[in-house]
């Protein structure tokens, strides 16, 4: 049996988000949550939210052992870019790009 969390409209840079993604992607649970609290990065604690999500998802809809779980996927996709401008010298304005993400992370036991 599989779980999936989304969280979408995250906002951090998906390049970002995709390097602790990759750190988690096919391990244990509690492996998981332990290498994402230790991790120094923004994105290590968005993503051990959106992993909790997938674990109560699990438990919720059925009967899952918890140790058994593992992280069967997870994707980082860009979503819609906030564009904001900063003002410059003479006159000029340059264009910030705000990126966002949508996270999709699936659960399933081993």
């Amino acid at each position: 049996m599989e779980a999936k969390a989304i969280l979408r409209f995250c906002r951090v840079a998906p390049r970002k988000a995709r390097i602790v993604a990759d750190m988690v992607r096919g391990r244990n649970v509690e492996e998981a949550i332990s290498l994402l609290a230790f991790t120094p990065k923004k994105s290590a604690q968005i993503i051990s939210k959106v992993l909790h999500s997938a674990i109560a998802n699990a438990e919720d809809t059925s009967e899952v052992d918890v140790d058994n779980l593992f992280i069967k996927a997870i994707t980082v996709d860009q979503g819609p870019t906030l564009k904001r401008y900063r003002p410059r010298a003479q006159g000029r304005a340059y264009r910030i790009n705000k990126k966002t993400s949508h996270i999709v992370l699936v659960v399933a036991e081993r």
